[in-house]
């Protein structure tokens, strides 16, 4: 498992268990690192799997997904057509239909309350994506902890129980 120095004890302890459970949420409060987490991940699926990992961001995070990556030597880039990079390759949200799991082995749902939001159509159509690839993984600085709709949801895209179970 590769772990670099710039983590902090802390992130390393979430990115070691994120990365032995394959399919993960980090809810990490808002400064504490979720992108270099979420990147540390994601190269360490790229590496154990020698496969595409795809970043899902909100529509002008994933410029800044590359920068953040640009600065410890991970490499991401960003696809606005459907074109899966080898590596790690980012874009947002709305761009998923164009698209196919079978070009990727893992995903990183960034800021993945979101999912809660979107209209049941987008939401169905992310868990369905992530539910074809076997390494996933959900980062938030904004989970709400009493929020059923969320948890569920949140469950549902890591292949755990759904949220109309949860609800």
């Amino acid at each position: 498992m590769w772990m670099p120095d710039f983590l902090f004890d802390f992130q390393r302890a979430l990115v070691d268990w994120a990365i032995r459970k394959g399919r993960a949420a980090i809810f990490a409060d808002t400064g504490l690192g979720k992108t270099f987490m979420q990147l540390v991940w994601a190269e360490n699926v790229v590496r154990r799997e020698n496969k595409p990992v795809l970043v899902l961001t909100p529509l002008a995070v994933s410029h800044q997904t590359i920068r953040e990556g640009a600065k410890v030597g991970i490499v991401v880039r960003r696809s606005t057509d459907g074109t899966a990079y080898s590596g790690i390759t980012t874009t947002n949200y709305e761009r998923l239909h164009l698209f196919k799991p079978t070009d990727f082995i893992g995903i990183v749902a960034d800021e993945s309350g979101i999912l809660k939001s979107f209209d049941g159509v987008t939401r169905a159509a992310v868990t369905e994506f992530m539910r074809r690839l076997p390494y996933r993984l959900l980062a938030t600085a904004t989970p709400s902890p009493n929020d059923y709709v969320e948890l569920g949801t949140s469950s549902e895209a890591l292949g755990e129980l759904g949220y109309t179970d949860i609800l």
